[in-house]
């Protein structure tokens, strides 16, 4: 069996790569269809990228799993400070989207192709460094964490409060989680 916070590693990877690639479809729908894209959900899908991954899952990541694995197999140092610095950056890349998209909603088509960009670039850069953290961390830390660390790890990232991954209450997040669901196309939304 698993550990606890190897799962919620796992399915709050899923939910944001679902959260990513419904936000390309939505751009891309909108554009064949020859209109702006509901900038309500959208707000409500950068939101979500900012206050769960970005606040709660990458300060675990960087707090408490990669200190361990760091100690533990020194040869991943060189992988865990490139992740440590993406993470760094994650809360301005998350910022400079956010504006882009407020760009295009106030100043219209003009400003829509650098949003689409910046969001496509965003997409790709975040979903390869979840590849990373599966295909090279997450075993590694199978492989030389002991029961203890996962232990630790374990309590922690019990407490992450994440609705659209199945963990935690969605009354805190009704509006936005609704919005989402209701409005973004699959595979995170029924839009």
């Amino acid at each position: 069996m698993r550990p606890h916070a190897y799962t919620v590693i796992k399915e709050e990877h899923q939910a944001l790569a679902a959260m990513l690639r419904s936000l390309l479809l939505l751009l891309a729908q909108s554009r064949r269809e020859g209109r702006p894209p509901d900038f309500g959900v959208l707000r409500a899908m950068l939101f979500y990228i900012d206050e769960f991954p970005e606040r709660l899952h990458h300060t675990k990541e960087s707090q408490l799993l990669f200190p361990q694995l760091r100690a533990r197999v020194p040869g991943l140092a060189e992988v865990l400070d490139r992740l440590d610095r993406e993470h760094g950056n994650g809360e301005r890349a998350i910022r400079h989207l956010e504006h882009l998209m407020l760009a295009y909603e106030v100043m219209g088509e003009p400003r829509r192709e650098a949003f689409e960009v910046a969001a496509a670039r965003y997409v790709e850069f975040y979903l390869e460094h979840m590849g990373i953290e599966e295909q090279t961390v997450l075993p590694a830390a199978l492989a030389h964490l002991a029961p203890e660390d996962w232990a630790a790890l374990d309590a922690a990232f019990a407490r992450n409060r994440d609705p659209l991954a199945g963990h935690g209450s969605l009354e805190d997040y009704q509006g936005v989680v609704q919005t989402i669901l209701n409005r973004a196309p699959a595979p995170v939304g029924l839009g």
